[in-house]
């Protein structure tokens, strides 16, 4: 069984590709992730407080993850790489969880959600940015 953060990741993830795609706020969202994935409510409370902090630094999390990505803009970039980089960005911005906890995770939802060529940009990626920030 996956621990509670890393399904938390994984539903912040649906919520902020599920608000980039359709506009609406992760507040709006919930209650309709809530009832697709069933109510675990420490997994969900993680999920929205996630989401809603990458919500919010939204902008900063886009210059960062441009910085790290030579010849990327992150607009270039699939919904789903995006938002994997903007969770794990956030985390390691705001030192919610050590470096590598926070790369390790990003990997795991690439290699769930992404493509085939997701975890090792990702990891990448991840691995500029924490080096940028002083956590590596």
């Amino acid at each position: 069984m996956l621990r509670t953060e890393t399904r938390g990741r994984a539903r912040a993830l649906q919520l902020l590709y599920g608000s980039e795609t359709t506009g609406r706020s992760v507040a709006e969202l919930v209650p309709g992730l809530a009832r697709l994935t069933g109510p675990e409510p420490l997994v969900l409370d993680f999920a929205e407080r996630l989401a809603a902090g990458v919500s919010e630094d939204r902008e900063a999390l886009d210059r960062r993850i441009g910085e790290a990505t030579e010849h990327w803009r992150p607009s270039r970039l699939s919904v789903i790489d995006r938002n994997i980089l903007r969770l794990a960005a956030f985390e390691l911005a705001h030192e919610l969880v050590p470096a590598r906890v926070a790369i390790d995770e990003a990997i795991w939802l690439a290699q769930r959600f992404g493509t085939r060529e997701s975890p090792r940009f990702v990891n990448g990626v991840l691995d500029r940015i924490a080096r940028d920030l002083g956590r590596l």
